[in-house]
């Protein structure tokens, strides 16, 4: 039977900020409390280390590297190694990207990039450069260190570090996303690369993405921000504020890898976690996005779910029980309001709070006032992979 011989975590935009006690200082600390709860009820105890991906200070400021500083130096165990990348935010401090750094090699004294063997298994950190940007130097020490992690482990996950998305990857990197290192990182399938600088929610089923290689989203202790621009809150959905995640990492004897997205939130894991089961092998990879668009299951709305919808001083109220998500969350809601010729009067859509361990009961959600007349309110709901509920939710209404 397979062992675990290492365990690391993963995070991002922890956001310090000058304030001594900002939610996210409490949270990330409370994180690692956490982690070391839970590797203590596991066989293999022992957490190796903490990868920190970038914007772990709101504007890179002394004060705020130190406050970072002091949490890991109080949390952290004298065996867990820690490392941490730089990137946009601790840029905007005095004397921009120069002053972060010489506060970074002060504060932390590690270099900005990094290549550590860690229990046999290689780590690769890199930082960005002109905000979150690869330039020559960044590229070319990615590609002098992942050749020499896979002469060394050519059958073992090499983990790689930055805080941008690579493009057209996880969920949040068309927007949040650099491609520059994508041709160098294709050549090493075993690869698996964390990233954030999204904010998007790592229990997102889109959080992994396999290609040519793997690709891990990092989440946020600050705020969420979700990367589709059709919904009606804008990228900022209700109470994206309640956010605290980190992805903790288990590799396994024979090389296979367990990714297992956590909230600190509610003190618990939101899933089973993502198994790459030979990292070193494309062939092998079921998180693409072919396959589980093949594959995802059809969203249904129960035979108890109810619709409301009603005209209020406010303006068009709609009530409804979530779906059933067909073996994954529901991504959103899409409502159309149609009057009495089959003229669409509203049209809008809304997330799922799939992003929320503690989510509420029912969707709710108002609209500006109809006009007096009768009205047709459908809802549909959608997964994540284009495949929409295979039944409707419909209330006839007189205004």
């Amino acid at each position: 039977m397979k062992q675990v011989v290492l365990r690391f975590m993963a995070c991002s935009d922890l956001h310090y900020s000058d304030d001594p006690g900002c939610r996210e200082r409490k949270r990330f600390e409370e994180g690692i409390r956490q982690l070391y709860a839970y590797a203590d009820t596991q066989p293999y105890k022992a957490v190796d280390a903490v990868y920190i991906v970038g914007d772990f200070a709101t504007s890179g400021t002394l004060a705020q590297m130190k406050m970072v500083k002091d949490s890991l130096d109080r949390g952290l165990r004298p065996e867990t190694l820690v490392n941490l990348s730089l990137a946009s935010h601790e840029y905007h401090g005095p004397e921009g990207e120069e002053g972060a750094r010489q506060r970074f090699d002060e504060v932390f004294g590690q270099p900005a990039d990094t290549h550590r063997v860690i229990r046999g298994f290689h780590f690769i950190s890199v930082t960005t450069t002109e905000g979150c940007r690869f330039r020559k130097p960044q590229q070319d020490f990615a590609a002098r260190e992942l050749a020499i992690a896979h002469a060394d482990t050519p059958k073992r996950p090499i983990f790689f570090f930055q805080h941008p998305h690579l493009s057209d990857t996880v969920y949040g990197s068309i927007g949040w996303g650099d491609g520059a290192l994508v041709p160098i990182l294709t050549n090493y399938p075993q690869v698996i690369d964390f990233s954030g600088h999204s904010h998007a929610p790592i229990n997102d089923p889109r959080s992994i993405h396999q290609d040519h290689f793997t690709s891990v989203g990092t989440g946020t202790f600050s705020y969420f921000e979700l990367d589709e621009f059709d919904k009606i809150y804008a990228t900022f959905p209700p109470e994206s504020e309640i956010a605290a995640q980190m992805q903790i990492v288990e590799a396994f004897d024979d090389g296979s890898v367990l990714i297992k997205p956590y909230d600190v939130i509610t003190g618990q894991f939101f899933h089973d976690g993502w198994l790459v089961e030979r990292p070193w092998d494309p062939d092998s990879f079921v998180y693409t996005r072919a396959k589980r668009i093949h594959e995802a299951g059809t969203p249904h709305f129960p035979p108890d779910a109810s619709l409301s919808a009603e005209q209020t001083a406010e303006g068009l109220r709609v009530v409804f029980d979530h779906a059933d998500g067909g073996g994954e969350d529901v991504n959103d809601y899409v409502i159309i309001v149609r009057d009495a010729d089959g003229i669409v009067a509203r049209r809008f859509a809304l997330w799922s709070p799939y992003y929320l361990m503690n989510r509420p009961d029912k969707m709710v959600y108002t609209v500006p006032p109809l006009e007096p007349g009768d009205y047709t309110v459908t809802v549909r709901a959608r997964g994540f992979w284009y495949n929409e509920s295979d039944n409707t939710l419909v209330e006839k209404i007189r205004v």
